[in-house]
């Protein structure tokens, strides 16, 4: 597969990722952004944890759904994050998304 087929192909997805999260986010409380993936669910906890030398957050959410193109299965009941680096938590108002007139989600 050349870079160009690949970068096609990465385009394609992230659409498609774009287009399944449009259709099921009015179905979720939260949106969760962490530094390697961002969530929707509809339970969070986040636990501030320190060890002898950092600081590191703890993040479990239930009934969540997972922003990865390469993950086939994206609904999960139950996940648990650790992370050194903040988490970004925030409660959806549920607007209605459309996918913006360029006909890609990142313009």
């Amino acid at each position: 597969m050349s870079a160009e087929d690949l970068e096609k192909y990465e385009t394609e997805m992230e659409l498609q990722l774009y287009k399944e999260y449009r259709d099921i986010v009015g179905q979720f409380t939260y949106v969760v952004e962490t530094e390697r993936r961002f969530y929707l669910a509809n339970g969070v906890d986040v636990q501030v944890r320190n060890s002898d030398t950092e600081v590191y957050f703890e993040v479990v959410m239930s009934d969540a759904w997972v922003w990865d193109m390469y993950r086939p299965a994206r609904f999960v009941k139950n996940v648990r994050v650790i992370t050194f680096k903040d988490v970004n938590v925030e409660e959806l108002d549920k607007p209605e998304l459309r996918l913006p007139e360029s006909g890609t989600p990142f313009g």
